[in-house]
């Protein structure tokens, strides 16, 4: 491997965020490793340099890890509940029960009793002893080293019992930050078993079963009613009802025929279907948003950068106040020494950051991965910060609030049939490249008079006013009304009131005709998509006072679209310029600004935003790319779950910081008392840490509504 090489690696048992951080640091260690970055919440490791599989894994020995290269995952290993494994701590226990049982009924000191109690510690500890006394040696002080310090502690002062008892709450406590994390990570473990690890791969009409990573771009996928789809492509054969639920969060399936894109790990419902593969398995767009997901829970928020630098000065702290505690009534005071030398014991305990260190971590990771699952790309804890502190949102309009394809909603013909305006029409628009074209073709394909034998001759286009060309010897002419009253033409007048009811309505129209007659006028509109004025709404109604709309159309149909959305701040006819430059204007005028767009002609509004968020995810790789949020479904009603998840992560954090320190410190007073008790010790850090991952599981409950 060459030295400035990346080469990413899962890791199995990696369960602690300060094991996580060890970790790294022995990673970096390795001779000829130039970086090295442990990702949490994916539980994967990139390292920079030259290190083997084995260097890696010998870094990871002090817990056990497993590591494996991140192509090649490791099997998933079976749930087994805590009262089975580990052996040793459960043995742990037994001695631990029989030793309080020997001293109800032998009293303290007795020597049955210790032993019990000594044979406790050492089958339950040895593992946190071993890794405690080595980060000792190397003055390296994390919780295992603190409570190595506090157990021993408590057996020389003799206190075995309650040393023992803290042995087995503190195995329980990392089994359950344990739990915690793998919950979390569960929702990103989904996403990776969506899609098949074998397709049917069809090789000279045969059936042939093969491996996703042995499928190659081209392939004929043979996919059969009730299976999932192994891999991205393009059905060449069939049709189905599709459900992509697994990338969109969308629940109702989707029809699809010949040349419609499929995507890997959609799910088909009713049809037989011949694809043709497009992209390889480490290129689909489900492969794209697990990394994408993986890395945004690696991205560390504004909160959990404070905490990371509050816990790096908060353990040296505590062990200072620790030695105080124990030595200063004693010294200056004439207290007892063991008294005293408990009550440091026990602030050790207390003093684990294990709470505060996961406070933030697992609410991020939990939030993004529930997001993920709905439909909708969060690439980091800081935008998801802050979504959650948006006041102001501006939607661009075309493909985002409309559909981004332009309909042909009113034929008006005179002077000749509706079929024989559309033949012309079509005719006329056959030489246009303009979007609108397109829609007018489609239109005369549908009532099937796009395939005609006019033949047309001296096309031009007219820039800004439309096209004109020579159908049979006659010069015709069709574009906007002001062409035609720019002319004076002599029939234009009588429609002027149809035309301005068309364009009130939020149309384009197009006008067609000779020099001295008027065959139609057509009115064209991107429709409003469904969810919009719902989504609208329902941004109201969670409390977003600012919405504005920012299109490069004309007045009058920008108008018509914010009213019937029901967006009040309305800006027509800007240029990507105009609208970069309004984006700055907002975020300066409400401190923060979310731009909602397409991902490709908003990219530099998207960029300049607080948040941007990207329509059209699902195979859209602009979209994945440019936004700091996309929306895979194409669905604005995804934007209000998305902000509803994002305030309650801001919350659940803040709760989590405050409780995990605010307990801390009410144990602590009762140092002054002398109050606390190694069991009132480690029943406040076991509980702070139990809370914080429950108050942070709660993210996995919040629903779209849709």
């Amino acid at each position: 491997m060459k030295n400035n090489e990346e080469q990413v690696y899962r890791i199995q048992g990696l369960s602690c965020a300060n094991c996580a951080q060890k970790f790294e640091n022995n990673v970096k260690k390795i001779e000829g490793v130039m970086d090295a970055r442990v990702n949490f919440g994916a539980s994967k490791v990139s390292v920079t340099g030259a290190a083997s599989l084995s260097e890696i894994e010998k870094a990871g020995a002090f817990d056990k890890l497993k590591v494996s290269p991140e192509q090649e995952e490791l099997p998933e290993e079976p749930t087994i509940p805590f009262y089975k494994k580990p052996v040793n701590v459960l043995l742990s226990f037994l001695f631990l029960v029989a030793g309080w049982v020997a001293f109800f009924q032998q009293g303290e000191g007795h020597l049955s009793t210790t032993i019990l109690f000594a044979a406790s510690i050492l089958i339950g500890g040895y593992r946190l002893f071993f890794t405690g006394l080595n980060n000792l040696i190397r003055l390296q002080f994390d919780m295992k080293t603190l409570m190595t310090i506090a157990i021993i502690g408590a057996a020389i002062i003799g206190e075995w019992g309650e040393g023992a008892t803290v042995v087995i709450l503190f195995a329980i406590s990392e089994a359950l930050e344990s739990y915690s994390m793998e919950k979390a990570r569960a929702s990103i473990r989904s996403l990776m078993n969506v899609s098949p690890k074998q397709a049917t791969i069809l090789i000279e009409g045969t059936e042939k079963q093969i491996s996703v990573k042995d499928v190659k771009i081209g392939d004929l996928m043979l996919v059969k009613p009730g299976q999932k789809i192994a891999m991205d492509g393009v059905i060449v054969k069939g049709g189905a009802s599709i459900s992509e639920a697994a990338i969109t969060g969308e629940s109702i399936p989707v029809s699809k025929g010949v040349n419609d894109e499929v995507f890997a790990g959609t799910f088909n419902e009713d049809g037989l279907l011949e694809v043709e593969v497009t992209k390889r398995v480490e290129d689909t767009t489900i492969s794209k948003i697990i990394h994408l997901v993986e890395e945004a829970q690696a991205e560390r928020a504004p909160s959990q950068a404070f905490v990371d630098k509050f816990a790096k000065y908060y353990t040296p702290l505590i062990i200072v106040i620790a030695f105080l505690v124990a030595t200063v009534p004693p010294l200056f005071m004439g207290l007892d020494w063991n008294t005293w030398i408990y009550q440091g014991l026990a602030v050790l305990v207390v003093g684990c950051p294990c709470a505060l260190v996961i406070s933030t971590p697992i609410a991020i990771v939990t939030a993004i991965g529930n997001a993920a699952r709905n439909g909708v790309l969060i690439k980091g804890g800081v935008f998801l910060e802050e979504v959650g502190r948006i006041k102001a949102i501006a939607f661009d309009k075309t493909g985002t609030l409309t559909r981004g394809a332009p309909e042909v909603t009113d034929v008006q013909a005179f002077h000749l049939n509706e079929e024989e305006l559309l033949r012309i029409i079509a005719t006329l628009e056959s030489g246009s490249t303009h979007p609108l074209a397109s829609a007018i073709l489609q239109k005369a394909e549908e009532i099937g008079v796009a395939d005609t034998e006019y033949t047309m001759e001296n096309f031009e286009s007219v820039a800004g006013k439309g096209i004109k060309g020579s159908i049979n010897g006659t010069l015709y002419q069709a574009g906007s009304p002001n062409w035609f009253f720019g002319q004076k033409h002599p029939e234009v007048e009588g429609l002027a009131e149809s035309i301005h009811l068309l364009q009130n309505a939020g149309k384009t129209v197009i006008v067609v005709g000779t020099s001295d007659k008027i065959f139609g006028v057509l009115g064209i509109r991107d429709e409003i998509r469904e969810s919009s004025a719902s989504s609208v709404k329902n941004l109201k109604e969670i409390g977003i006072p600012h919405l504005y709309m920012l299109t490069g159309d004309n007045d009058r149909t920008a108008e018509a679209i914010g009213h019937e959305v029901e967006i009040d701040h309305v800006k027509s006819s800007l240029l990507p310029e105009d609208k970069l430059r309004y984006i700055k204007e907002l975020r300066e005028k409400h401190g923060s600004i979310m731009m909602v767009g397409d991902g490709i002609n908003d990219a530099p509004a998207l960029a300049a935003s607080s948040v941007g968020v990207a329509m059209g995810g699902a195979g859209t790789d602009t979209a994945l790319e440019t936004a700091d949020v996309a929306l895979m479904g194409d669905d604005l009603r995804k934007l209000p779950f998305t902000i509803r998840l994002s305030r309650k992560a801001l919350t659940i954090i803040k709760q989590n910081i405050t409780f995990s320190l605010g307990l801390k410190v009410f144990a602590l007073l009762l140092v002054i008392p002398g109050w606390l008790t190694l069991w009132i010790a480690i029943f406040a850090d076991m509980g702070a840490t139990l809370l914080v991952t429950l108050n942070s599981l709660r993210l996995l409950k919040v629903k779209d509504k849709g």
